[in-house]
């Protein structure tokens, strides 16, 4: 009997067949509307063509002039009135212009006094202290430079980079097409949420809980009906799946019992190329092909179901996207939990982060869903370790972990 991965072997190997596949989809791409462009990666570098701002600029309201004017006690016509919007004239020397933030410098001036250090007099302004060239201005190219790379390929578009690409007046951005993933789950004890329970069902939480994870990422799910607990309604199921998605993903029947089908039903179709992991919860997980589609099989307890998805299946999406996965954050926190003796496999248990270190949830039970909507963070036990009150403790936070970077 083979020896399950490590965490960190399985990772390693996911990364590097989604690496592969991704290579060879890479000049894949599709333009966007800048409006639609939230939640894509970019397939590209993005150039500035413009300056921004365009032109200097004033960043106060007050008056523009030379700096060779503006001196205290100085006494200044005001020549022209200038709002954000408008076209400055060239300054007349020995004058100021009156100037609103935002608005366009006129040639000629070189400063920006603000209006609480003026005192006006019908169209005269006594400046009440100095000032010195370049105060309150914003220099044209500022913030963005014409020819500077803004964002780069690989990025994932967050609110703050659609902003970005409308200041440099990009109407359109270059992404990678949308990465399709299939969600099945197997049982013949699911039922979906608004319909009555009849004995032994059990509400289908897993596809929600996985559309939502990958609906975070960026990805269209493509839904499947519960699979019932046949190798056959198994084996049509993952055909279809594959037939319409970039990447199936099912939760149940990945164990070793009599209804669970899904290893018989990929091998019949494909191959399986990693079966056990030393992990808990999550042990059987599954990854392989169905056809030429990769194929993840989650365990069906709802928290091996997310803490797979967390380590193993997350990073695998992002890499197809064309996004390299930041390392997972692990920290290290006083345990506030008595002793937790690890077995022969990884824990990653349910915590939550206080002050005075991390405790855990009181169930740590593999189908207590409570425990993961409870939970802020994973404690990492690593195999046989044994942790007293106050010792450091491994802690992986669970809030989106993801890099908007390469």
């Amino acid at each position: 009997m083979a020896t399950p991965l490590s965490v960190a072997e399985a990772r390693e190997r996911l990364c590097a067949d989604a690496r592969a596949r991704f290579n060879k989809r890479a000049a894949s791409r599709q333009t966007v509307p800048l409006a639609q462009a939230c939640g894509r990666v970019l397939a590209q570098d993005v150039v500035a063509e413009v300056d921004v701002p365009p032109a200097a600029n004033s960043a106060m309201d007050g008056y523009a002039l030379a700096a060779a004017d503006a001196c205290a006690g100085a006494v200044l016509s005001v020549s022209q009135r200038i709002a954000a919007g408008g076209v400055p004239q060239p300054l007349i020397a020995g004058t100021c212009a009156r100037i609103l933030t935002g608005a366009e410098l006129p040639p000629g001036a070189d400063t920006v006094i603000i209006q609480e250090n003026c005192e006006r007099s019908g169209d005269q302004v006594t400046l009440k202290q100095a000032a010195q060239r370049g105060d309150n201005i914003r220099p044209q190219g500022q913030d963005i430079a014409t020819g500077s790379v803004v964002l780069t390929a690989g990025q994932r578009l967050r609110a703050q980079d659609v902003a970005l690409l409308a200041s440099i007046g990009c109407a359109e951005v270059a992404v990678r097409p949308l990465l399709k993933v299939a969600v099945l789950a197997t049982g013949d004890e699911l039922v979906e949420p608004g319909q009555p329970l009849g004995a032994g069902q059990i509400y289908n939480s897993n596809r929600y809980l996985l559309a939502a994870m990958l609906g975070e990422l960026g990805v269209e799910v493509v839904y499947l009906p519960a699979v019932a607990d046949t190798l056959k309604a198994t084996t049509e199921a993952l055909r279809q799946a594959a037939s319409s998605a970039d990447i199936v993903v099912s939760t149940g029947g990945v164990s070793v019992g009599d209804a669970d089908y899904i290893k018989p039903a990929v091998a019949s179709l494909g191959a399986l190329d990693i079966w056990k992991i030393a992990l808990k919860p999550g042990k059987p997980l599954a990854f392989g092909r169905v056809g030429n589609t990769p194929f993840f099989g989650l365990p069906g307890n709802p928290v091996s179901a997310f803490v797979t998805f967390v380590l193993l299946l997350e990073p695998y999406v992002q890499i197809l996207q064309g996004v390299e996965p930041a390392a997972l954050e692990i920290y290290q926190r006083p345990a506030r939990f008595n002793r937790v003796k690890a077995g022969r496999r990884d824990e990653y248990l349910r915590g939550r982060m206080t002050d005075a270190g991390v405790v855990l949830h009181p169930q740590q039970s593999s189908g207590a869903l409570s425990s993961v909507n409870w939970a802020d963070c994973l404690v990492w036990l690593k195999a046989g370790e044994t942790v007293s009150t106050g010792e450091p403790v491994h802690v992986l936070p669970l809030r989106q972990w993801r890099s908007a970077q390469a």
